[in-house]
């Protein structure tokens, strides 16, 4: 097991040094200039010139990103190009509403979902199975800003139970907070519960099927106790997998929830800097963005040891 994880540690270097290397050039090499941007459009090729130099835009390639990696071994992501704040700062003040709607979000689809799935699998072929695997399909047609507006129309506007936009921080006022992330967090979670139900239904269907499970049910074990304690825990690797991505991509920023319900998220940060041609900004995001997931696939590979015994390293 310390070998396997030591490997996986280890395996995480060449694949962020992959990353940091093709986005630094992605950035470079794509049309745009942030000193236009910054000095608008009256701007003289002089005053332009000035900016790039200031900037250091005017240096080769290979200094530019041999002075971004020094600032990234001193656990520095740079300084925004447009409001010369640094990309860390920035980070910390946008991340935490995407954090706390993003798990709120994962709770309520594991709550839903996990048991939606297994209901369907134990009752397969009949009308519950049908409604669950229409609920899924729906779920996944249904664009996220449809559905974000259908709640906002329904709750906000029509029947006034919850508010329209706006985001507290939990620290200031915890019902406030909960109030304002009811609607975001339903929208989200009406497509992970669709992705997670399914997932789910269909690996308790490889489980149910096995040996072990006919010989629970033919010593008397109670059928929850099978579907649980049994059929679950040996489906839940596929499981815990769909979880953990979905987990990184809300973490990621969910650009469209945040803009519909104006959310001042990690998302909407990232809209805004690449508009703006902000490349240490967009380079922040697009590293802690893939360093997630790489943490949340190790710590997934890791539980499987937990969730299936069968598995050793």
């Amino acid at each position: 097991m310390l070998g396997y994880i030591i490997r996986r540690i280890l395996a995480v270097i060449p694949v962020m040094t992959i990353v940091a290397v093709f986005v630094f050039l992605l950035l470079r090499l794509t049309p745009g200039d942030p000193a236009a941007i910054i000095a608008g459009d009256m701007a003289t090729p002089a005053q332009l010139e000035r900016i790039r130099t200031s900037l250091g835009l005017s240096d080769p390639l290979h200094e530019q990103f041999i002075t971004w990696v020094g600032l990234l071994l001193q656990g520095e992501l740079g300084t925004s190009l447009i409001s010369n704040t640094p990309v860390t700062q920035m980070i910390g003040q946008r991340i935490w509403p995407t954090v706390n709607i993003a798990v709120l979000t994962i709770i309520l689809s594991i709550l839903i979902a996990v048991p939606m799935g297994v209901l369907a699998a134990w009752r397969h072929r009949t009308w519950v199975d049908y409604v669950v695997m229409a609920f899924s399909v729906l779920g996944f047609s249904i664009p996220v800003f449809v559905i974000g507006y259908l709640f906002i129309q329904t709750f906000s506007i029509e029947l006034r139970w919850l508010p329209v936009q706006g985001y507290i921080a939990p620290s200031e006022d915890f019902s406030k907070f909960l109030s304002r992330a009811i609607l975001p967090c339903l929208t989200l979670a009406t497509i992970y519960v669709a992705l997670i139900a399914r997932m789910t239904r269909a690996s308790m269907l490889e489980v149910l099927g096995e040996d072990y499970i006919r010989t629970a049910r033919a010593k008397g074990v109670k059928e929850t106790v099978v579907l649980f304690r049994h059929a679950l825990r040996n489906a839940a690797v596929p499981i815990m997998t769909i979880i953990g991505t979905g987990f990184a991509l809300l973490i990621g920023g969910v650009v469209v929830t945040e803009s519909v319900f104006n959310i001042p998220g990690i998302g909407r940060l990232t809209v805004d800097a690449i508009l703006a041609r902000d490349y240490p900004v967009i380079q922040g995001m697009i590293l802690l963005t893939s360093g997630l997931y790489v943490f949340i696939n190790l710590v997934i590979d890791l539980s499987y040891t937990f969730f299936d015994p069968r598995i050793r390293y």
